[in-house]
């Protein structure tokens, strides 16, 4: 689906992988684009691509998301940049260490770029989108967000922040025209595991999508409106009965006497 003239997305992790295909195929929606990610050499080959192939402008910035000044330097661009309409938090890093031999340098690292930097630009973009009368915002997160048994539990700790805030900002700004998209891609056919630890080989192919469906699918679901994608999901009253399920804890989350099956009497302050 393209929409006329929607303005400027800005990708992160845009060099490679997810972010360079999200990229690529938002160029061909429409719009133009901002890129960021650490290595200017393939931003810049990319950019130079995508404006030979759609015609549509690409600006690149090169930044570390882990180092206060660059995300200091991507929050000026997102304030100096009212054509900015779709912030799509891609930029991210995985692991699949186990805890008892995981390096706690990288898993604060890890927390940096993909819980920090995330927060920072949405609170930098998401204020302006309101006041222009709307936006969206895309946030890659991952299954390990409902499923973190499945890789490093920092990891799955990250992502799981990611869909909880995309699940707080569809309730807060519901009424303020801002369209929110949390993805939840499964093992997907990129450099993530490699760098993760876990080359891709080693991981079953029957579990692996390549990059261009994931990020086709999600952009489909981004179309109907879905809060949160799940690329892979076949059966979709599965995704809608862990929703019924969240929700319906809702009403019993809190109250005056500790439940039952504790045995502790119930005791009320005067």
């Amino acid at each position: 689906m393209t929409t006329p003239n929607p303005g400027i997305a800005l990708v992160t992790g845009a060099s490679t992988g997810i972010g360079a295909i999200y990229a690529d195929r938002l160029a061909r929606r429409g719009y133009d684009l901002i890129l960021v990610a650490r290595n200017k050499d393939k931003l810049d080959s990319l950019a130079k691509h995508i404006a030979a192939t759609t015609g549509h402008s690409v600006r690149v910035v090169a930044a570390d998301l882990t180092a206060e000044v660059d995300i200091a330097r991507v929050e000026a661009v997102i304030a100096e940049t009212p054509e900015i309409s779709l912030l799509v938090n891609n930029a991210g890093v995985g692991s699949t260490a186990k805890l008892l031999e995981a390096d706690v340098r990288k898993m604060t690292d890890m927390i940096a770029l993909n819980v920090t930097a995330p927060t920072r630009l949405i609170y930098k973009a998401v204020p302006a989108f309101v006041a222009r009368g709307g936006g969206a915002v895309i946030n890659i997160a991952s299954i390990v967000a409902i499923a973190p048994e499945l890789l490093n539990g920092v990891y799955g700790g990250s992502k799981a922040f990611v869909l909880a805030l995309t699940q707080s900002m569809h309730h807060e700004l519901a009424d303020k025209n801002i369209k929110v998209q949390a993805v939840l891609p499964g093992a997907t056919a990129t450099d993530f595991w490699d760098i993760s630890g876990t080359p891709l080989e080693h991981v079953p192919q029957a579990w692996v999508m390549s990059a261009e469906d994931m990020v086709d699918a999600s952009l489909a679901g981004f179309d109907a409106g879905e809060l949160v994608t799940l690329p892979a999901v076949e059966d979709n009253a599965l995704i809608d009965g862990f929703e019924s399920a969240r929700r319906a804890l809702f009403g019993q989350l809190s109250g005056t006497a500790p439940a039952s099956r504790y045995g502790v009497g119930s005791r009320v302050s005067a």
